[in-house]
């Protein structure tokens, strides 16, 4: 595995930021609808509770996916070590539902 680059973590960040909370792969008025219908928590809500149980950390990406029938966030964030750790949050309940991290070379 390379090691990831600084500009493309920058790149990366920055178009998340431009696009603000819209998850990739998902309709934003899909989401408004679900969050309005009570059936997802916001991404907002999901990051401040990772943060409060995981201190430190730079969000690379943001996803809403539907697995096994239900909804799910999954977060990468990049650690301060270099590693990158993926994250799965059930998005009605908030619960860590799956961790993941990349293994160095």
């Amino acid at each position: 595995m390379r090691p990831i680059r600084p500009i493309a973590v920058l790149l990366l960040a920055a178009s998340l930021l431009a696009e603000g909370p819209a998850m990739a792969g998902r309709d934003p008025d899909e989401i408004r609808r679900l969050r309005g219908a009570g059936q997802i928590l916001s991404l907002e809500t999901i990051i401040a509770n990772h943060h409060r149980q995981h201190p430190g950390g730079q969000l690379l990406e943001a996803e809403l996916e539907t697995e096994h029938g239900r909804y799910v966030y999954d977060l990468k964030f990049l650690g301060g070590d270099g590693v990158v750790r993926e994250f799965e949050y059930d998005a009605r309940t908030g619960k860590l539902w799956h961790f993941e991290h990349e293994e160095h070379e």
